[in-house]
């Protein structure tokens, strides 16, 4: 099988399991989400220490806090064990707290840099996470835009950066040290096919206005691009392709879920400030 069919496979599967366990996230099968997407934080962990080449102590540190924060949000989509999730996040702080004391009996020869990994860890994977089972919980509905407007947000910069690379004087590019075939031509692209994705989905839930639909759209469209490229950074400055294996020709957990990693987190911020305003 060519590259091409291996990633266009991977791709079909992924996106209907992503669609099954969204579309069906109440119900019996409401805890099948959160509980696939606990085992790829622990793996999106792994990889990130992994890269890092760090100890092996730090990693199941992190991952053990990890855990610990999904699982608060997680609980809190049920009811009868939403005091539970609540409390979780009491030893979520102790165990974070600890993980950073601990560095002055491992003699660490870079104890800050173990610092940094675990807070970066928690910040920019734990959490993103932690946000998506509980807008899961939330409504399901924003959980699949989400996916659907990420994915097409990259499949319209795909489409015009290509065509546009084509051109007599080609493109202009992003950020070239970073992601050397992002182009401003290919974001427009996709930000735009990104807010048209909006507005069908407003027409099949009324749940927010179409307005708010454009908004969050839009604003879904620059994060997960920014997050594109915040792991892109990551990855050139530790001088690998991919961050793992996890999809045939899509490269690890952290190359597939790197957009969600600033998205998810901006999408619970604007429903949580519209719920706050409304």
């Amino acid at each position: 099988m060519n590259n091409f069919a291996q990633r266009t496979l991977s791709s079909v599967i992924y996106a209907g399991s992503v669609i099954f366990l969204t579309y069906f996230g109440e119900g019996i099968y409401s805890n099948l989400f959160g509980g696939v997407f606990a085992v790829l934080l622990l793996l999106a962990l792994r990889e990130f220490y992994t890269l890092l080449k760090a100890g092996r102590f730090q990693m199941i540190w992190s991952m053990v806090c990890g855990l610990c924060l999904y699982s608060a949000f997680w609980l809190q989509n049920t009811p009868v064990l939403s005091s539970i999730g609540a409390m979780l996040t009491v030893p979520y702080i102790f165990l974070l707290v600890v993980g950073l004391i601990v560095e002055l009996w491992t003699k660490a020869e870079n104890p800050i840099a173990n610092w940094g990994y675990l807070l970066i860890s928690q910040m920019m994977i734990t959490l993103p996470f932690a946000l998506l089972v509980s807008l899961m919980g939330y409504n399901h509905w924003l959980v699949m835009a989400l996916f659907v407007i990420i994915w097409l947000n990259d499949a319209g910069a795909y489409c015009i950066g290509t065509l546009t690379a084509k051109l007599p004087g080609g493109n202009h590019k992003m950020f070239v040290r970073v992601s050397p075939k992002k182009s401003w031509e290919g974001l427009i692209g996709g930000i735009a096919l990104a807010i048209l994705t909006g507005y069908i989905i407003s027409l099949l839930n009324t749940d927010y206005s179409t307005c708010l639909w454009l908004i969050m759209a839009t604003l879904v469209a620059i994060a997960a691009n920014l997050g594109d490229l915040m792991e892109s950074l990551f990855k050139r400055t530790i001088g690998v392709k991919d961050s793992g294996f996890f999809l045939p020709g899509h490269g690890g957990v952290l190359d597939r879920f790197d957009s969600l990693l600033l998205a998810t987190p901006v999408l619970a911020g604007v429903v949580l400030f519209i719920d706050l305003f409304s």
